[in-house]
């Protein structure tokens, strides 16, 4: 059984402001303690105006694997169908050797369709993309052992989503953390199935570091149930980390 501390996370969503403002972030959010700096992997915002400003994912994780120091920096969550699964493992040693061991391989089976049409990728159906996950995820753990140099850790993997026919089992089998947007109803329930998937392949299910949103109105729940690593969400255009600093003094409380 293994014991882990709490962590947070922030995801600083690329959407709404400019670069500047968003390397500032990230550094005021290093400099505050925080444990992970996610982003995330879309073309457009999700939130406020369809078509403001947006940066690209993984071209911005390299970027921040040169100008933070200590945070582990990751996607929430890339989407395994805009690269070649050999490419993103590429992709991720690369980063995993700028930031000298920081990286958190964030990846999903993706589902914002305007990403898929306005770039030119087939959206296909959910249990299409599904399908695709569970084909890329060994193709990337291949090419990570083929590589040269090799990665300087073994990457952490982190898939997000909640199926409980398919995501789930791909979790037990491939990923050291688990994100749910779950409530905490329904997270107590999917621990559950994956727990059930774990036992069928003999893996041990306190392996995987769970993963969840950072709200206040939950956290606590959210941690009895196995919660471990907490995210925030932040965007532009003048992102406010004073709910960070709260949620950090809660850490610190529970890991005391």
């Amino acid at each position: 059984m293994i014991d882990r501390p709490v962590r947070i996370g922030l995801q600083l969503q690329p959407q709404h402001m400019d670069y500047d403002t968003i390397r500032r972030t990230a550094s005021e959010a290093e400099e505050a303690g925080v444990d992970v700096l996610f982003n995330w992997d879309h073309f457009y915002p999700l939130y406020g105006e369809p078509d403001g400003p947006h940066f690209e994912c993984w071209t911005m994780l390299a970027a921040w694997a040169e100008s933070t120091s200590r945070v582990e920096i990751g996607a929430l969550v890339s989407c395994n169908s805009y690269r070649n699964p050999e490419l993103l493992a590429d992709m991720s040693r690369t980063i995993d050797h700028i930031s000298a061991g920081r990286l958190i391989l964030g990846i999903g089976s993706g589902w914002f369709e305007r990403d898929y049409t306005e770039y030119g990728y087939e959206f296909g159906t959910a249990g299409g993309r599904l399908d695709d996950l569970a084909e890329a995820l060994p193709r990337i753990e291949s090419r990570l052992g083929k590589l040269n140099p090799p990665p300087t850790r073994k990457i952490p993997v982190l898939i997000g989503g909640g199926g409980e026919k398919k995501t789930l089992r791909l979790v037990a089998k491939h990923a050291d953390i688990w994100h749910s947007f779950a409530d905490a109803e329904t997270l107590e329930h999917k621990l559950g199935v994956l727990r059930g998937h774990c036992e069928t392949i003999g893996r041990d299910p306190s392996e995987i570091e769970v993963s969840v949103a950072g709200n206040p109105e939950s956290r606590d729940r959210m941690h009895e149930l196995g919660g471990r690593l907490f995210t925030l969400g932040v965007g532009g255009p003048k992102p406010d980390l004073g709910e960070l600093r709260e949620l950090l003094a809660w850490r610190d409380e529970r890991n005391a």
